[in-house]
């Protein structure tokens, strides 16, 4: 691979690699090469078509629009249009079916109780004052504060169990903030203006954002087999793990990844929605996705098979990160690795992986504009007022 020359390098072809290299070619009329060490590009956003029945899935999960960021939005919609998916989430426990997050529904349900919204506070004090939480100090504490041992128990604390692979007594209750409480009806999984599925899939979005003439895409390229023939004067945007970029100078940092399991199964509909919860501890998976349910719009998928994928989370090995692990020791280990980004002059990270944060699609793309907004104003600077490069941060 010939790297002599190239400006912008883009390490990942995900939401942040791919907004960045779209503007900086549509927008700055500037060459770029984008290195992706997939085989496909979209990073874990990426969706095709199952062979078999012909219904069109995500690859790593299940992946819903929304936003009410509107320039985000407006961005977006010049790649796709978007069908008028609704997400709703159930949640099964002890054979039955819960609506998630926990609303009055749920609540009702679980109890036997018929509360209306207004006599719901006093209802879940009664729970709630039993444990005598004062000062919450981890996350089980949080969520028990919130709304008592019984529900935890029931709809969260397997669930978080299987999904983060550590006790909830060790886990910060930072990461209850995702998951909305409601004491209402109210069954939609976001607060979000918009949401909904690209019509023709993901896979299609990456394709129409990297398909320009100032851009080169390769594929099965891991960036730390070639960062040595990077040009210094090249400006490096990557979106990997940050602890990996800087050979984990501080230690590795911890991230939970997913396995899939995949079923064809002799049915029209198999669960009746598109993600399905398993609360229970006792089930090994933590999901279970139809995605069939993705598209009401598609009249061709067929009537005697539907396409399931069953999906585990365990911790990463370092392979296939997937989502950061935010407890204390993690959070320590990012301050010095975000130190050391602010020393680079000619390196930008970012992204889900880049900054260790749990971003949503929407976050990723407002993420990517803002800083394709801070490089083409130096750009533009840079063109009037000379200036000297720094390295972009490679080691030897």
């Amino acid at each position: 691979m010939n790297l002599e020359g190239v400006k912008y390098l883009v390490v990942g072809s995900g939401f942040f690699g791919a907004v960045i290299a779209e503007r900086i070619a549509n927008i700055m009329n500037e060459k770029v090469l984008v290195i992706e060490k997939r085989g496909h590009i979209g990073g874990n956003c990426h969706s095709i078509d199952d062979k078999e029945t012909g219904i069109h899935y995500h690859l790593y999960g299940t992946h819903i629009f929304h936003t009410s960021n509107k320039r985000v939005w407006e961005y977006i919609n010049k790649f796709t249009e978007f069908n008028g998916y609704f997400h709703q989430v159930l949640t099964r426990h002890n054979g039955k079916v819960y609506q998630m997050p926990v609303n009055l529904e749920t609540i009702n349900s679980f109890y036997n109780v018929d509360l209306k919204p207004f006599e719901v506070e006093e209802f879940l004090r009664k729970e709630i004052e039993k444990e005598n939480i004062k000062e919450p100090a981890n996350f089980e504490e949080k969520a028990i504060s919130m709304m008592g041992r019984p529900l935890y128990e029931a709809f969260i604390k397997g669930y978080t169990l299987k999904q983060w692979q550590k006790d909830p007594k060790d886990m910060p209750d930072s990461i209850l903030k995702r998951l909305p409480f409601r004491t209402n009806y109210n069954e939609s999984y976001y607060y979000s203006r918009w949401q909904g599925i690209p019509v023709d899939g993901y896979g299609e979005i990456f394709r129409k954002m990297l398909k320009h003439p100032n851009i080169e895409v390769q594929l099965n390229t891991d960036f730390f087999q070639i960062r040595d023939k990077v040009d210094p004067e090249t400006m490096i945007i990557y979106s990997g793990p940050i602890d990996q970029f800087f050979d984990y100078k501080y230690g590795k940092l911890e991230y939970r990844t997913l396995r899939f399991e995949m079923e064809v199964h002799n049915v029209e509909d198999y669960q009746g929605t598109s993600v399905m919860n398993y609360a229970d501890v006792e089930i090994p998976y933590t999901r279970i996705h139809e995605p069939r349910h993705l598209h009401p719009e598609r009249t061709d998928y067929p009537k005697d098979k539907t396409l399931i994928i069953k999906e585990y989370s365990m911790l990463d090995d370092g392979t296939n990160p997937y989502y950061p692990i935010n407890d204390e020791r993690n959070q320590n280990l990012i301050l010095k690795y975000r130190d050391e980004v602010s020393t680079l002059k000619n390196v930008k990270i970012s992204g889900r992986l880049g900054e260790y944060r749990y971003f949503d699609m929407h976050d990723t793309i407002n993420h990517a504009l803002e800083l394709f907004d801070k490089i083409s104003k130096n750009n533009l600077s840079n063109k009037t007022t000379p200036s000297l490069s720094n390295g972009n941060g490679r080691r030897n």
